[in-house]
């Protein structure tokens, strides 16, 4: 689904997040609107990236405060 993420400076960009399940771990898959695509994965309350991503600091964690929030609504919501 597309969400839009407000960052730090304010600005609001349009995501694409999927989750999905790669051996033990979930993950998000999030494309943005230029082609890029970043993995994010969550260890503890901190979320991380790959090694091979480009994201800075604090746009991963708008984008993994977003996720929280949609996590958060589905169990809330019971789906």
């Amino acid at each position: 689904m597309k969400y839009k993420v407000k960052l730090a400076d304010g600005t609001a960009h349009l995501v694409h997040i999927t989750s999905a399940y790669f051996k033990a771990w979930h993950v998000w898959k999030v494309k943005f609107d230029d082609g890029k695509v970043v993995m994010l994965f969550k260890m503890g309350s901190e979320w991380m990236q790959r090694n091979e991503d480009f994201l800075d600091a604090q746009l991963l964690n708008s984008v993994g405060a977003c996720i929280d929030k949609i996590m958060f609504r589905r169990k809330l919501l019971g789906t």
